[in-house]
């Protein structure tokens, strides 16, 4: 096995949903939204060990990936069901890999971490085994692991649609971001699954949507069933317009620069984890992919 500092680590960004608009709920359950998806420099890393054995594994360690990711089972990681169906789909089953992964992307936070984490599987692993397939094919693959995976295959901020797997790329003015994590997980199924969650809003264009701002339909579900969700919106929303991001538990406010984002970092409290981040238009992964 390589020693983990001579390995390649490849890039896997956080999105926020600066707004996220519930339209609809089709007959298989899921539901039918506009969201506007802004990537953001807050990154977990990959490292992708190939060889001909056979067997695709995450093989991370506690230092490399603490908590709830260890109690995952092989079998449910989206990165290995990643690997596992580019896999298949390139018709040779003695490709193998193990696959590190360094978590900074908190989990049920609503930033895409595990989507992203796949996303950047199916993209490197398309390289690293010579699959051939096109951006659009390994999109189509992702969705079978989630409605957020084809955002970051395609990985451009920009307008979601459908389950938020149709994007239009959209360049977007530059922001920073404070992120906070308020130490709870929300799951999301059982935000979609509310009596209570707004599941009409109005489809409405992209200059209407820009112009309005948006709002997120999942916020009120999350606060009402959430305190320490609420309670951290209202902190941060003494600063500056606070907003869930997807169903959270992170939420988020926007500055125009760094440095109004980190001053109003500085003076979170200790029990809520806080990042500054950058919005970017495009995943840095793609430059690595094509340099």
């Amino acid at each position: 096995m390589a020693d983990a500092s001579a390995l390649r680590w490849w890039p896997a960004p956080a999105k926020l949903n600066l707004f996220l608009h519930v339209t609809g709920q089709r007959a298989d359950g899921y539901h039918d939204l506009q969201t506007l998806f802004q990537i953001i420099d807050l990154c977990d890393e990959l490292a992708f060990e190939i060889d001909r054995s056979g067997v695709i594994a995450r093989v991370d360690d506690a230092a490399s990936a603490p908590g709830p990711l260890a109690a995952i089972p092989s079998a449910e990681d989206l990165c290995v069901r990643a690997a596992t169906l580019l896999r298949a789909k390139a018709g040779d089953p003695a490709l193998g890999v193990r696959i590190r992964l360094r978590k900074r992307i908190p989990l049920g936070g609503g930033l895409g971490g595990g989507s992203s984490d796949a996303a950047t599987t199916l993209l490197v692993l398309n390289r690293l085994w010579a699959c051939g397939l096109s951006v659009t094919q390994l999109a189509e693959l992702g969705l079978t692991l989630g409605a957020d995976v084809p955002v970051f295959v395609q990985g451009e901020s920009g307008l979601g649609e459908g389950v938020g797997e149709r994007l239009t790329a959209l360049t977007l003015p530059e922001r920073w971001f404070l992120v906070l994590h308020p130490g709870v997980s929300v799951p999301t199924r059982d935000i979609f699954q509310a009596s209570e969650l707004t599941r009409n809003s109005p489809i409405l264009t992209i200059p209407a949507l820009l112009a309005l701002g948006g709002r997120n339909d999942c916020e009120p579900v999350v606060r009402k069933r959430y305190p320490q969700v609420a309670e951290a919106l209202d902190w941060l929303g003494r600063f500056a317009p606070s907003r869930l991001t997807g169903t959270g538990s992170c939420l988020f406010a926007s500055f125009d620069s760094a440095a109004a984002a980190e001053r109003v970092a500085a003076r979170v409290p200790d029990v809520w984890r806080v990042w500054v981040a950058r919005g970017l238009s495009h995943s840095p992964l793609q430059a690595l992919l094509t340099g």
